[in-house]
C-alpha cells in the first residue's frame, strides 16, 4: 500500500469558489524580460486540476511552450511558461493574449465571448460554449480498415460526420467522432435514433474480436462541459489497458544521446512528503500536456515541477503526492504509474506518412477517403479531422497493413485516386520533394519532414531548480 504522509485539507466546492471571487486568478503576459519568448505567469488559489487547465489553454492555441516552473504548495498556485507560437515568435497579438488571460481565469470565462485565431489557422470559439453535435466514443482492437468500416455505417445510417480524432497504441484503437443528422440536419438528439446508431457502431467494432479482446461504443447527445478531446483519448486508451504492454528504457541507456525510449524513474522523498518523478524523452510538441494529463487523471497532484530539455532530448521533473495524500511506497504503485506515463508519451508518437487533408466539405467524404485507402493497403494508425465552415481540415497518419512504412508509390496512386480537387500534403520522414512542375500538374504539395524533433522546449538547467522565481521562491522548499 502508499503510505501515507500528508493529511490533505478537502475544502466545500462553495467555499472553493469563495475563495476564488476574493482572491482571483492573475495572469501576466510578460514581452520585456526574454528577447526569444514570452512569459506567462499564473498565480490563483490552488485546486486539483489547475495545471492541466493551464496548459490545456496554451497547447489548444498551437503554443509552444519551452520551459516551465511550477509551485504550489500552501494551497496557492504559481507557475511561469516560457511559450513561443509555433513559429518561434512571441506572442504580440493583442487579441490572442486577451484570450489568453480570459481563459486562466475562471472567473471570468463565462462572459468571454471572443474568439481567436491561432498561428496555424485554427479558430478557437469560446470556451464555454456547449458542443452541437452527438459524439460517438469508441475503444477496441485496433485493425486495418477497421476506421473505414466505421466511417461506412455512420453514412449508410444517415449520419453526417463532423469531425474525428483516433489514436492507435499497442494493437488498441480510441477515436471520438462527432455525427449529425445527415447534410444540414442538426444534431442527433432522439434518444432511440442514438441507440440504434450505437447498436450499428457496436456490431461493426465487435465484428472481429478474438479471444480475449473486448470493445465498447458509447454514444451521446450534444451537451456542454465535455471532457477535452486529446484528454479523452488518453482516458480511453487507458480504459483499454494500453499501458500494460508499456516498458520503461533501462537505465544503462538513460546517458546515451542516441536512446530515444521513454525513461521514467520514480524516487521517495519522504523527509518533504514527496514522491519525485524523472521522465526523459525524446521532445516534441503537447509533451506537458501529455504528461500532465496522465498524472492529473490517475489523481496525482504536482506540487512542484521543471520542465525544459536539452537538444532534442526533453526531462521533465516532479514533486507529486496521490490526492489522498500519500506517496508511491510500493514497486506495484511504481511501475503502474511509470507504465501510464510511457504510454501517455507514446500514444501520440507519429507512426507511418502524414497526408494533410483540405477539401470541400460534403457528405461521405471521410467514408470514400478511408475507402480508397483500405483498398489500396494502408491503414490509419492516426487522425485529426474537423469541418471549418465548407471546408473540411485536418490529417492522417497511414501505415501499410502490416504496420510498416508505405512506399511513395503507392501513396502517389493513392493522391491520383482521391482527385486533383482534394489538396494532400505527403511528409514522410525520407522522401524527397519532386520537381515543382510535376507537383504544379497534379495540384499536389509535397513537403520534407526532417527526422527530427519540429520543436524543442529549451535548455533545461537541472542545477537552477531552486531558481523558480524571484517572486514566487524556491521549488523546493
Amino acid at each position: 500500500m502508499m503510505e501515507t504522509v500528508y493529511q490533505p485539507c478537502y475544502v466545500d466546492s462553495q467555499l472553493e469558489l469563495l475563495i476564488e471571487r476574493i482572491y482571483p486568478p492573475r495572469v501576466c503576459i510578460d514581452n520585456d524580460t526574454f528577447k526569444d519568448c514570452t512569459l506567462v505567469k499564473v498565480d490563483s488559489a490552488n485546486k486539483h486540476g489547475i495545471l492541466l487547465e493551464m496548459v490545456q489553454v496554451l497547447t489548444d492555441l498551437d503554443l509552444v511552450i519551452s520551459k516551465s516552473y511550477i509551485s504550489s504548495d500552501g494551497g496557492w498556485f504559481m507557475d511561469v511558461f516560457h511559450v513561443t507560437d509555433q513559429l518561434g515568435n512571441k506572442l504580440t497579438d493583442e487579441s490572442l493574449i486577451h484570450y489568453i488571460q480570459q481563459a486562466l481565469c475562471a472567473n471570468r470565462r463565462e462572459g468571454s465571448s471572443r474568439t481567436v485565431r491561432t498561428c496555424m489557422g485554427r479558430e478557437m470559439l469560446p470556451r464555454h460554449m456547449s458542443s452541437e453535435h452527438a459524439a460517438a466514443e469508441i475503444i477496441g482492437t485496433d485493425r486495418p480498415g477497421l476506421l473505414s468500416e466505421i466511417f461506412a455505417v455512420l453514412v449508410d445510417l444517415g449520419c453526417n460526420i463532423t469531425a474525428a480524432v483516433a489514436w492507435t497504441h499497442h494493437k488498441s484503437a480510441a477515436s471520438i467522432i462527432y455525427i449529425d443528422e445527415g447534410w444540414n440536419g442538426g444534431a442527433i438528439k432522439d434518444v432511440k435514433r442514438l441507440a440504434h446508431v450505437q447498436e450499428q457502431l457496436e456490431n461493426v467494432v465487435g465484428a472481429h474480436n478474438g479471444l480475449g479482446e473486448t470493445s465498447s461504443v458509447r454514444l451521446t447527445a450534444p451537451s456542454a462541459g465535455r471532457t477535452h478531446n486529446e484528454r479523452r483519448l488518453h482516458q480511453l486508451m487507458y480504459a483499454n489497458g494500453d499501458y500494460e504492454r508499456c516498458r520503461c528504457g533501462d537505465d544503462s541507456e538513460i546517458c546515451k544521446k542516441s536512446c530515444t525510449r521513454t525513461h521514467v524513474r520514480i524516487e521517495s522523498c519522504k523527509e518533504k512528503g514527496y514522491s519525485i518523478i524523472n521522465v526523459k524523452s525524446r521532445d516534441r510538441s503537447k509533451l506537458l500536456f501529455d504528461t500532465v494529463c496522465a498524472l492529473t487523471d490517475l489523481q496525482y497532484i504536482v506540487f512542484h515541477a521543471a520542465v525544459g530539455s536539452n537538444g532534442t532530448v526533453a526531462y521533465q521533473e516532479y514533486f507529486i503526492r496521490h490526492i489522498g495524500g500519500c506517496i508511491l511506497d510500493t514497486e506495484f504503485e511504481r511501475t503502474k504509474l511509470s507504465q501510464a506515463l510511457v504510454a501517455a508519451i507514446e500514444r501520440r508518437a507519429s507512426h507511418g506518412v502524414r497526408l494533410e487533408l483540405r477539401a470541400q466539405n460534403r457528405m461521405g467524404l471521410l467514408s470514400d477517403l478511408t475507402r480508397i485507402f483500405r483498398e489500396n493497403g494502408l491503414s490509419i494508425s492516426a487522425i485529426n479531422i474537423e469541418t471549418n465552415g465548407e471546408r473540411v481540415v485536418g490529417s492522417f497518419y497511414v501505415m501499410d497493413a502490416s504496420g510498416n512504412d508505405v512506399d511513395r508509390q503507392t501513396v502517389e496512386l493513392v493522391i491520383k485516386e482521391i482527385g486533383g480537387s482534394i489538396s494532400v500534403v505527403q511528409e514522410p520522414p525520407n522522401w524527397t520533394a519532386r520537381p515543382s512542375s510535376a507537383r504544379e500538374k497534379q495540384g499536389i504539395e509535397v513537403t520534407r519532414i526532417e527526422d527530427k524533433p519540429r520543436f524543442s522546449l529549451g535548455n533545461l538547467l537541472w542545477s537552477q531548480l531552486e531558481r523558480l522565481s524571484s517572486n514566487f521562491g524556491s521549488i523546493r522548499s
